[in-house]
């Protein structure tokens, strides 16, 4: 399923060109297109008719926004060639609280991205075919499954994978668009729609205000998620590098732009008002724009279909820039180790496992519906902008450049106008769900703060400096549970004779059973160890009389540590192995049962040894 392993010095071949870096890294930014404008028109759903009138200078301010933004991340791209994402250049500009706020903020975006994408693909999904409509969390955690795997069988897969649908929608989405504008301008601006868009169904509930105005924009504002993953991802990229990096970001700002704009402009020359989410007869912004310019013919089918497959696939950016963030975190000692391990395939399998965990559950509260996850969007994501931006403003003071009083004007730009965005974002979209994004990102900055610490407290606890003390080591004192004589007892004994020449036998006295280990442990084990120059292994009998096992071997082991508290106590466990997984069913497993329990109640004194016997196939 996952693919052969791929050996480390293959890794040159995972590494893209800027028409996979595409598909890899602007699948989220592009994507945005197809509900970034929906979004915007959905809060004006209120203003009736008149709505559609604002969405042009509402999507004017955002191209503004994106273009100063783009010019600020080609600088970082640069200036970090080893991957200059907000975590990175906050920490090192700003500091380590600032660093772990913008990863915060991008981790909960990264989550929100692979949410928000999905449930918006499968929303064109039923936009064409409503009957779909009941189905939608499943179709939902099915896609996400399927991406799931796809990436963890590598980078360069995926981008082959992603690549055909991903340039099948642009390329079907900017012919939509100019056969819609050139429609509109033979025709004067008033196009004469193939297929009739529903009219503005809702009455008209309140009167175009700044507040509204604002709310519509912060909504719109999704559609600028994704734009950091390139300069997250600059090493993923082939040599040159930075130059790869820019000219990838160049082109998905460039598409992402003319996408924005045309979409703003067909929306108003055909009047398209967008219907309300979730409910019966819904239909996208995307389908009513397609069918009206070129009918519900093949074309639209392709085209939806398309937006349905890369809306879906757009996770593939979370999903690529997730794990490399998570590595970074977990080098500086912020995040578990595992995060910073490369799996089978080369790439960072925790960090893919985490996040899709986390957006499945996320898709399952709200129930998949793309407007129920809005509000949460947006707000890590330019908090992370704006902790970026402003991380490149005190990089190019501390840096010495001819050009650098030209890059600080821009990178500061780019941090007030996202900084502004920010506030603009948490407030309007505060009671509808952005308090819980408010709420999570310093959650998880104290979480990482928590793992720092214990990081901390590991290694002063383990930091030694000396020489090696040789001084007072003496063999343990071992002792040896013996449920009865077997070759698997004597290979446990003959072990335990090589670490030590002080043994002890414990065997736990159950009810109903005979004598019989006791009876010929004489004869079976202390003569022949004499005979051959051992010391007596007595055998120790422990009364269980509410039947237990466990519990008296464990008590036994640490009675025997306090009363020789000189002494390292050294537990030899015999274990079988089975040569199937489903035989350890009938067996009572309880060598694994007494290794947790001595583990748990345990201390420094206490070794566990372990004498496997493999069973015969």
């Amino acid at each position: 399923m996952f693919g052969k392993p791929l050996p480390t010095w293959d890794e040159r071949a995972e590494e893209l060109g800027t028409a996979a870096g595409i598909p890899i890294f602007g699948l989220d930014a592009l994507s945005s297109a197809a509900y970034g404008p929906e979004a915007a028109l959905t809060l004006l759903i209120l203003l009736g008719a008149a709505g559609i009138a604002y969405i042009v200078p509402i999507s004017v301010s955002i191209i503004v926004l994106l273009t100063i933004v783009y010019f600020s991340y080609r600088q970082t791209i640069a200036a970090y060639p080893g991957g200059g994402g907000s975590y990175t250049v906050a920490s090192e500009n700003l500091g380590p609280f600032a660093g772990l706020l913008a990863a915060a903020a991008l981790m909960i975006d990264y989550i929100l991205t692979v949410a928000v994408g999905i449930s918006a693909g499968v929303g064109a999904l039923v936009s064409a075919w409503p009957q779909l409509l009941p189905h939608t969390l499943l179709l939902c955690l099915l896609i996400l499954v399927f991406i799931t795997v796809i990436n963890l069988r590598g980078l360069r897969q995926a981008g082959i994978v992603f690549m055909l649908p991903t340039y099948i929608f642009i390329g079907s989405l900017l012919a939509t668009i100019a056969w819609g504008v050139f429609k509109s301008v033979l025709a004067g601006g008033h196009p004469v729609a193939v297929e009739m868009p529903p009219p503005a169904a809702a009455p008209v509930v309140a009167a175009a205000s700044a507040w509204l105005l604002l709310q519509s924009f912060s909504s719109g504002c999704t559609a600028m998620t994704g734009v950091e993953a390139v300069s997250n991802g600059v090493r993923a990229f082939r040599e040159p590098k930075v130059q790869t990096a820019q000219r990838t970001l160049t082109v998905i700002i460039a598409l992402l732009i003319a996408m924005l704009g045309g979409i703003a402009y067909l929306v108003r020359a055909y009047h398209i008002a967008a219907t309300d989410p979730g409910q019966a007869g819904y239909q996208s912004v995307l389908s009513m724009i397609v069918a009206a310019v070129a009918g519900r013919g093949p074309f639209y089918y392709v085209t939806i279909g398309s937006v349905l497959v890369v809306l879906c696939l757009s996770a593939n950016t979370a999903f690529a820039d997730f794990p490399r963030l998570c590595r970074a975190i977990a080098i500086n000692g912020y995040l578990p180790d595992a995060f910073r391990l490369r799996g089978r395939r080369l790439v960072y399998s925790q960090g893919v496992y985490v996040l899709a965990i986390l957006a499945a559950l996320l898709l399952t509260i709200f129930g998949g519906v793309t407007n129920r996850l809005i509000p949460l969007y947006a707000v890590g994501a330019f908090l992370a902008f704006t902790l970026s931006q402003a991380g490149m403003v005190a990089h190019w003071r501390r840096v010495k450049d001819p050009r650098s009083g030209r890059y600080m004007f821009v990178n500061g730009m780019g941090a007030i106008a996202t900084g502004i965005t920010v506030l603009v974002v948490l407030v309007a979209k505060f009671v509808e769900g952005a308090w819980m994004t408010a709420l999570l990102i310093p959650a998880l900055v104290v979480l990482m703060l928590s793992v720092h610490r214990y990081f901390k407290r590991v290694a002063k606890e383990l930091e030694y400096s000396h020489p090696l003390n040789v001084g007072g080591l003496q063999p343990p004192l071992v002792i040896l549970p013996v449920q009865h004589w077997s070759r698997l007892a004597q290979k446990a004994l003959q072990v335990a004779l090589t670490i030590s020449p002080d043994v002890q036998a414990v065997h736990v006295c159950t009810e109903g059973e005979d004598k019989e280990l006791q009876a010929q442990w004489v004869e079976l084990v202390e003569d022949p160890a004499k005979a051959a120059g051992f010391p007596d292994v007595k055998l120790v009998q422990l009364e269980s009389p509410y039947r237990f096992v466990i519990t008296p071997i464990v008590d036994h082991v640490l009675k025997v540590q306090q009363e020789h508290p000189e002494r390292r106590i050294a537990v030899v466990i015999p274990e079988m192995i089975e040569h199937h997984w489903w035989h350890y069913f009938l067996e009572n497993n309880r060598s694994e049962l007494l290794k947790a329990l001595l583990l748990l109640k345990g201390n420094q004194r206490i070794i566990l040894v372990n004498v496997p016997w493999y069973l015969k196939t």
